[in-house]
């Protein structure tokens, strides 16, 4: 069966066609308009539009009859065009049992997103767009950087609830596609939006936060998050206690803490493997601050390592670049180069600013040194 092309048609002829068509698939539906006009006609066309999906094989085919319906949706009001539009997602993002056509799905509701950048109504395919590439692990094809993201935030002129639900789908699109790292940072972007005022509406996004972070194996910074509002609402609590550990705490502080805890740590899906392999890498980072060398002797004791562990634990720890280190295996000691500061407190600020003087400082000598050569005559003048 050849599918008809609805776009040379005007808009009462193509909603006719489409209505016949679908209804030719099998669908069921009134080949005949309606007298409440077009949306309600499309709304009719989008609820039949989901037997395509079974009885249509090739998938250009499947794109023409769902852009069909892209191109009416188009002339629908402003006022209107929210229910539309939310249907469209829903039917187009929901796979029926057994179909998938990921790649199909997302390439139609990218075709959407992209009529109308300032349109707030991009605000509902979009979050159906992530969802879906969450879903179909084909999160790749649909925008999520975080800086655009904000960009359309703005533009859209989301209220905070709709923000805050908009970037809780993105966050869990990351998680279910495993890119920790990107989900760490929109989780913390969420945070951001809560004031004093609301913060204590938060504790469940911080409490995911803070889960998020101690999961991902590539973070091992959080003391920044202790300054965040919704996380200080949870002071007290157990997850405010677990994630202080990891803040500036040691191995065997983790260690009483699971022992106390297990179950609560187990409940948050966290690996207690991981944890400790989070834990040393803390404790070393705070063993070395400040020193030029480490005794293989001292690491063995304050990791709880078996002798034959310490080097291959030291070379973790470079891999991961947070510490630049040699090893020296006849004195049996790591030599330190540079230690990342695991928290950055008033006192690294200070220093900072100490650093920065001094370069301001260097360059205002570098600059007057530059002028007062190139005001002196040069030539058989100066000679």
């Amino acid at each position: 069966m050849s599918v008809p092309a609805f776009i040379d048609l005007d808009i009462p002829d193509q909603t006719s066609e489409l209505r016949s068509y679908l209804k030719s698939l099998g669908a069921e539906i009134s080949e005949e308009n309606t007298e409440a006009g077009l949306v309600t006609d499309l709304k009719n066309i989008i609820e039949a539009s989901t037997v395509c999906w079974k009885e249509i094989k090739d998938d250009a085919d499947v794109e023409m009859v769902f852009n069909g319906i892209i191109s009416l949706m188009v002339f629908v009001p402003a006022e209107k065009a929210e229910e539309v539009i939310t249907l469209f997602c829903e039917k187009v993002g929901k796979a029926p049992q057994g179909e998938k056509r990921g790649h199909v799905r997302i390439k139609l509701l990218l075709n959407l997103l992209g009529i109308d950048e300032s349109s707030p109504n991009r605000y509902t395919v979009y979050c159906s767009l992530v969802r879906l590439g969450g879903q179909t692990d084909l999160l790749h094809l649909v925008p999520t950087d975080l800086e655009k993201i904000k960009l359309w935030i703005e533009k859209w002129e989301l209220s905070t609830q709709k923000v805050q639900h908009l970037l809780r789908t993105v966050h869990g699109a990351f998680q279910e596609t495993k890119m920790s790292e990107n989900a760490t940072k929109v989780m913390i972007e969420l945070l951001g939006t809560y004031t004093e005022d609301n913060a204590s509406q938060a504790r469940d996004d911080a409490h995911r936060c803070i889960v998020t972070c101690l999961a991902d194996p590539n973070t091992y910074l959080m003391d920044h998050l202790l300054t965040l509002k919704p996380v200080k609402f949870l002071e007290g609590e157990l997850i405010h206690d677990l994630l202080t550990i990891f803040v500036s705490g040691k191995l065997t502080q983790y260690l009483q803490f699971y022992k106390n805890n297990t179950d609560f740590v187990t409940s948050l899906g966290l690996s207690h493997e991981q944890n400790l392999k989070k834990m040393r890498l803390l404790t070393f980072m705070q063993l070395a601050e400040g020193k030029k060398e480490v005794e293989f002797e001292q690491i063995q004791k304050e990791m709880e390592l078996n002798e034959d562990d310490v080097e291959d634990f030291i070379i973790e720890i470079l891999k991961t670049k947070s510490v630049r280190a040699k090893i020296d295996q006849t004195q049996k000691k790591v030599i330190i180069s540079y230690t990342t500061q695991r928290t950055f407190g008033r006192q690294h600020w200070q220093m900072l600013r100490q650093y920065l003087e001094e370069w301001h400082s260097n360059l205002e000598a570098v600059r007057n040194s530059l002028q007062t050569l190139a005001m002196m005559p040069t030539g058989p003048a100066a000679q």
